[in-house]
């Protein structure tokens, strides 16, 4: 938390060593989606503007595509408070996710006919690496996305646990 903010708001910047990380506490109050973007967004721009990284605005763009898609799932189908951390890591912004609902989320089969539901599936296309891990208090949902600015991402298939 930076010095002299209110520690209620929710949000946090740190610098834990060289690691740039931020996070948020998202309440369900109608703005998460729009907030947990704009934090990804100044996020960035803070890491390439203090940090001296190069961040494509394609990775901004990226990133809040990803940040949107899970913060959405987890609004949508687990209650109570949703945690987003993002921080740089090895090259790569990484978009974690925590929520309340044990339930592991399953991206379906592409369906070019199907109405909604292919946040997951958007995610693992752009993500270099895709993780869920259950937790005690329901689970975590990890995507890296690059920073470079390259083909934008890995296999896409990511690591599912």
């Amino acid at each position: 938390m930076r010095p002299g903010q209110d520690p209620g708001a929710g949000e946090h910047t740190e610098v834990d060593g060289e690691v740039p990380r931020t996070g948020v506490s998202l309440t369900g109050d109608g703005t998460d989606i729009a907030r947990a973007r704009h934090l990804a967004a100044a996020f960035l721009a803070g890491v390439r503007g203090e940090r001296g990284l190069p961040v494509a605005q394609r990775v901004v763009d990226l990133t809040q595509l990803v940040v949107s898609e899970l913060v959405t799932n987890a609004r949508k189908y687990a209650p109570g408070a949703v945690l987003l951390e993002l921080r740089v890591v090895a090259g790569t912004v990484e978009v974690v996710v925590r929520d309340t609902d044990p339930a592991l989320p399953a991206a379906r089969a592409a369906d070019a006919g199907r109405v909604g539901q292919h946040g997951l599936e958007i995610v693992r296309a752009v993500a270099q690496r895709f993780e869920v891990r259950r937790e005690p208090a329901g689970k975590r949902v990890i995507a890296r996305i690059a920073l470079a600015d390259g083909d934008g991402s890995g296999d896409g298939a990511g690591a599912v646990r």
